[in-house]
């Protein structure tokens, strides 16, 4: 068949443009921003004890189905069954949850904890294994999983995440894996519960000797504040060698105006409480020596609220899955014995005997404060008055029954 002219021309003009028509489909194509965004959110600290650390969540935004929806580790419920019990086991449960993030933003505004969001600079396909990932973890029978609190929480579960879903390798700035930091979990417990004296010192009691040793970057990730600060400076290395700044952006997007300095605290401490109590218990006890009395009235509370806080050290050092609680050497200052020995020690005290459980108290003691900083275990500062009431006690016994020897 012969085309006319005319139609030549144009059957022509329409083969030169579609080459050039589907390129610039194409590339039109490519030039269409994502209409998915994936950040990882980091809460600021709370109140409570199990807010004081932040917190960390991930943020996936999809524009074109109108998603804006939080996943977060650390869902728990504290009206479970033995939630005390099972906390101080280590067999605490927490759950994957997920959330509207309008809800999320003003949960964490009414309670005064800014949020921060870093955009991940994730490829199409990373983004969407990350996203498999995300719902696969929360199917009804994936969701719960068994909390550790310097191992597997919050802040390492987003961050394994994350990494499980990139496309070559991971790099941070630093390296993760020595132990040059010159920091201990017990140090972390601390930064993070200034002006909460009375955790910190509950803290300090439960954590034992483990809690001292130096431990790597990537340890140190379980605070959420570190994940945070890692992944500014972390970057990603694809398959073909391409380098790739991890974090594309950070701001905060919850702001509350509350600072640190609205978080000092005021009141008693526990250095004080225990200064106050030695004083008290170090003046009955001198009065008592010149009147010859034993006050052992005072024994009975002082060695009973010993050996309940010895009673619950000890089930931590023995029957808790938490790691840094064993061994505990403040058990050589509270410990079950002063309850177990109670009543027979009480007898001799009571008859103006000499104790041989106020002797042996007395010795081990001595040899505690002694042996204060060469013990592998750094103390809280109140321990040392709480010890010298106990030790007084003891001497109080041995010196009234010195002449009946």
């Amino acid at each position: 068949m012969k085309l006319s002219s005319p139609a030549s021309c144009l059957f022509i003009f329409l083969l030169l443009c579609l080459p050039f028509a589907t390129v610039q489909a194409q590339e039109q194509k490519r030039e269409t921003p994502d209409s998915i965004r994936i950040s990882l959110l980091t809460c600021a600290s709370g109140e409570e004890i199990y807010s004081l650390f932040g917190h960390t969540a991930i943020r996936y935004e999809n524009y074109t189905r109108g998603i804006d929806a939080v996943f977060n580790y650390g869902i728990f419920n504290f009206n479970a069954p033995n939630f005390i019990l099972r906390f101080a086991l280590g067999e605490t449960d927490y759950q994957l949850g997920a959330n509207n993030y309008e809800r999320f933003a003003a949960e964490y505004y009414y309670l005064e904890r800014d949020v921060w969001q870093q955009e991940l600079n994730l490829t199409p396909q990373e983004k969407e294994k990350l996203i498999a990932l995300l719902q696969e973890n929360y199917r009804p029978e994936n969701r719960v999983y068994r909390y550790n609190f310097f191992y597997d929480n919050c802040a390492t579960r987003p961050r394994d995440l994350i990494e499980k879903s990139i496309e070559g390798t991971l790099e941070y700035a630093d390296n993760m894996t020595d132990t040059n930091t010159g920091t201990s979990f017990r140090d972390l417990l601390h930064k993070y519960s200034e002006g909460h004296p009375w955790s910190r010192f509950g803290m300090d009691l439960c954590m034992g000797s483990q809690a001292d040793k130096i431990i790597n970057r990537r340890l140190m990730m379980f605070v959420p504040f570190y994940v945070q600060e890692y992944f500014n400076k972390a970057r990603i290395i694809d398959k073909e060698g391409q380098t790739r700044p991890l974090v594309l952006n950070e701001e905060k997007i919850v702001i509350t105006g509350s600072g640190e300095t609205d978080r000092v605290s005021e009141g008693f401490t526990p250095m004080q409480a225990a200064l106050l109590l030695f004083i008290l218990i170090a003046a009955i006890t001198i009065y008592g020596i010149r009147r010859r009395k034993t006050f052992w009235g005072i024994d009975l509370v002082l060695f009973f609220a010993a050996g309940v806080a010895g009673y619950i050290l000890a089930f931590l050092a023995l029957f808790s899955q938490h790691p840094a609680v064993s061994p505990n050497y403040l058990l050589f200052v509270f410990h079950p014995f002063h309850l177990f020995c109670l009543p027979c020690m009480l007898n001799k005290v009571r008859k103006r005997k000499r104790s041989r459980y106020m002797l042996a108290n007395f010795i081990v003691l001595t040899l505690f404060i002694l042996l204060w900083l060469v013990i592998p275990q750094r103390f809280p500062l109140a321990v040392l008055p709480l010890a010298l009431c106990l030790l007084i006690r003891s001497a109080s016994n041995l010196i009234l029954t010195y002449n009946k020897i």
